[in-house]
């Protein structure tokens, strides 16, 4: 598995991705956002949490118009496997690689903490490694984490299967506690709790870990 991780300005999860992913056997490359393209042979983008350009305008905003993730739209677009966490997420989202919109959390407040998530489904290359309806323990660290959807997306992304994780006690007020959301073709995950921080015991969990396993066991078949 080849991994390519984005590095904009105020990334700050890009290294824990990258242990994550190396972790897990694959060959890591870190991608500056101004360049062009992806190192050759990419299979998955990685686009980790942070503050992008300080997180002015909308949060992701500036860094979806960044020379990079106009590589990552075409490499989605073939079919290219891309895990969003956090800022990645609303990345994503600002792109239009997945939909919907994430906003200011209900309390206005930051919000720094593990949190309870429930997998939603287990038919994604991300999700495979645990069993339906598992719950986890995976840290979140966002300000911006409202996942914002009208009833008719969120009715949409259920019926089609495509809610990876839902939180047990919602912390941020995401419609239809909606914590992670795949594309179309369920190669694009987009999630707001940080697996990349729960994948090692020395960081105080491991419940990240099946999501970067899964991806390598998924990639190696293929």
């Amino acid at each position: 598995m080849k991994a390519a991780v984005i590095v904009f300005p105020g990334s700050n999860c890009d290294r824990d991705m990258a242990v994550a992913f190396r972790a897990a056997g694959a060959e890591v490359s870190m991608v500056w956002h101004k360049d062009t393209g992806l190192p050759e042979g990419t299979d998955i983008v990685g686009i980790p949490g942070g503050f992008s350009f300080g997180d002015y305008l909308r949060c992701g905003a500036i860094a979806a118009r960044s020379p990079i993730c106009r590589a990552v739209v075409e490499h989605a677009g073939r079919g290219g496997y891309v895990l969003g966490v956090c800022n990645g997420f609303q990345v994503l989202t600002e792109t239009g690689i997945l939909p919907g919109a994430l906003m200011r959390n209900r309390g206005l407040t930051y919000i720094c903490r593990t949190v309870g998530l429930k997998v939603a489904t287990t038919d994604s290359a991300f999700t495979s490694g645990y069993a339906p309806g598992q719950e986890l323990r995976i840290p979140i660290a966002h300000h911006d984490g409202n996942y914002t959807a009208d009833d008719a997306l969120v009715a949409r992304l259920r019926d089609a299967d495509r809610v990876a994780f839902t939180y047990a006690d919602n912390p941020n007020g995401s419609a239809g506690d909606i914590a992670g959301v795949l594309s179309e073709n369920r190669r694009v995950l987009g999630m707001m709790p940080h697996p990349e921080r729960a994948a090692d015991p020395a960081l105080g969990g491991t419940d990240g870990r099946a999501l970067f396993d899964a991806l390598a066991g998924v990639m190696a078949a293929a």
